[in-house]
């Protein structure tokens, strides 16, 4: 097969759809990889490395477009690269269509077999490919938060973990789910007080167990987050519903109660954010203010450390890139329902029941005939 790497577009995006090991990989298979030249020239994975590993270079995405089977990316692809897709080409990447329709028009026009990173799944019912930048983006939701809550950045000026004689910023961590463990990891690590709200019982004792009592674990109800949110220095959205939008789960008027120069990072902004006052920055400009309250709400967060969230990802990804071009598109998606449960949109039809907002959802097995 055939597999194209295009150079990715969003602002300040700098990760790269495959490394250099995992083109050799795809080599060693018999496969041939073009790759759009300065890829990863700003995480230092230069052309050199590239072509030692077998890799084509090409100057223009046109042409990855034109000529790969099948195309790996790490974000969802701008309008002008949706049409560049054709029927049968393989789509590769993330997607997070539910809050994007115009993005999912322009997928299901052009025919092509796309499935997203964010819903495959495994036997114990994680989401493998967006564990690891769940990860990254859940411990650096502190970081940015830490910074945000600093005067020089329009916060109250708190320390995240005081000093002898003054107190702890209030963290509040709504989800306890792979971004919320992380996040609560990394606030405990700067000794901040910590609170995680979840849904899921059996989820809060795993933390609890976890953490002991350097975290407080809360039942997730409305009352229990309002008190939280009006109490915090600094919240963090991670709430998730695979493949779909994520709810609001704090209001406006709470937003409008909260102290002044408090923090909010919305890590859910990708599908669609859980602050109802929401709305996705970029890294050039992270923060807008809502009632005395920053926003943080950059939907590509992982794109700031884009090395590491590049090698990490890349060990997730890679066998299934792998089987898809060992078996093609149908064989793989036949064999691993896993990776079935990542088709989003088939031949101009959805294929998702997160997308069922969007339009009529055909079960994705039917839609490729398995």
């Amino acid at each position: 097969m055939l597999v194209g790497v295009p150079k990715e577009i969003k602002n300040h995006e700098y990760r790269v759809g495959l490394t250099p090991g995992n083109v050799r990989q795809l080599v060693a298979h018999g496969h041939q990889v073009i790759v759009q030249r300065g890829a990863g020239t700003a995480i230092g994975l230069t052309d050199e490395l590239y072509t030692a590993a077998g890799a084509t270079l090409v100057d223009e995405p046109q042409e990855i477009f034109a000529r790969a089977e099948m195309i790996v990316k790490v974000k969802e692809p701008q309008p002008h690269e949706c049409c560049m897709l054709r029927p049968g080409q393989i789509l590769f990447t993330y997607l997070h269509l539910a809050p994007d329709p115009e993005q999912t028009r322009l997928l299901q026009q052009s025919g092509a077999v796309c499935i997203a990173y964010e819903t495959v799944t495994d036997r114990n019912g994680g989401l493998p490919l967006l564990a690891p930048m769940s990860e990254v983006a859940g411990r650096m939701s502190i970081q940015a938060g830490a910074h945000c809550l600093e005067k020089s950045y329009g916060g109250i000026g708190i320390l995240l973990g005081g000093v002898p004689g003054t107190p702890p910023a209030k963290v509040a961590v709504i989800g306890g789910g792979v971004v919320g463990t992380n996040a609560a990891r990394m606030a405990i690590g700067l000794e901040a007080y910590v609170t995680v709200l979840d849904k899921s019982l059996d989820r809060l004792r795993q933390l609890d167990m976890q953490f002991g009592r350097r975290l407080n674990t809360v039942y997730s109800n409305d009352e229990t987050v309002e008190q939280a949110v009006l109490e915090a220095d600094l919240v963090i959205g991670a709430v998730l519903v695979p493949g779909a939008s994520a709810p609001k789960v704090v209001s406006r008027e709470m937003v409008r109660r909260m102290k002044p120069g408090s923090v909010l990072v919305d890590v859910a902004i990708d599908q669609g954010g859980c602050f109802e006052t929401s709305h996705a920055t970029t890294h050039d400009n992270p923060t807008y203010v809502v009632d005395g309250v920053i926003h943080y709400c950059v939907a590509n967060m992982p794109g700031a450390v884009a090395r590491t969230s590049t090698f990490a990802l890349n060990n997730a990804t890679a066998p299934f890139v792998l089987a898809l071009a060992d078996k093609g598109w149908r064989q793989a998606l036949t064999d691993d329902v896993h990776l079935l449960n990542g088709l989003n949109v088939f031949e101009g039809r959805l294929t998702h029941p997160g997308l069922a907002h969007l339009g009529d959802v055909v079960p994705a097995r039917t839609a490729i005939g398995a």
